[in-house]
């Protein structure tokens, strides 16, 4: 069996007017990310991730911020068009390994939905899916609420 893993990081600015997506929910918030699609910034490191593992390039590289029909997309139809590329090379999901940082809102409420969303794109159990959720503790700019960012890992294989 061939095991593969992969490292996804997304980050985007936090704005007026937006709805906030993460993790393919929506959540209440003053404020949601700004994006050409819909900013989902733990769907996009989880992309990557996966990409990544497959040697797939990045997220950008197939679904670019420049094509028309990508802007406002929902994330969970990038999530599905990226697990359909991996399985294309004949890798299967094993898990998934993310991280969230924001400060505002606590995330930790959402969590189990958040893994339900993926484990259902993902055609996987959701113990395959972890998220855990951070702050930055006030530093930087997530501390600043200016943003939030995303890391994922993603463990692959092929028999």
């Amino acid at each position: 069996m061939i095991v593969r893993i992969g490292f996804g990081y997304d980050m985007h600015r936090l704005q007026s007017g937006r709805e906030l997506w993460i993790g393919g929910i929506k959540i209440e918030h003053e404020m949601g990310l700004l994006g050409h699609s819909d900013a989902d910034v733990l769907i996009h490191a989880i992309c990557d991730a996966l990409l990544g593992a497959a040697n797939l390039r990045d997220i950008g590289f197939h679904f670019p911020d420049t094509a028309p029909e990508f802007e406002q997309i929902d994330s969970k139809i990038l999530l599905a068009k990226t697990l359909r590329l991996v399985e294309e090379k004949g890798y299967s999901l094993g898990n998934i390994d993310a991280t969230i940082c924001a400060e505002r809102p606590k995330l930790n409420p959402h969590i189990p939905l958040m893994q339900q969303t993926l484990a259902d794109i993902l055609h996987t159990e959701i113990d395959n899916i972890s998220i855990k959720a951070t702050t930055s503790e006030r530093m930087g700019f997530v501390g600043r609420e200016e943003g939030i960012t995303a890391y994922a890992v993603a463990l692959i294989q092929k028999p």
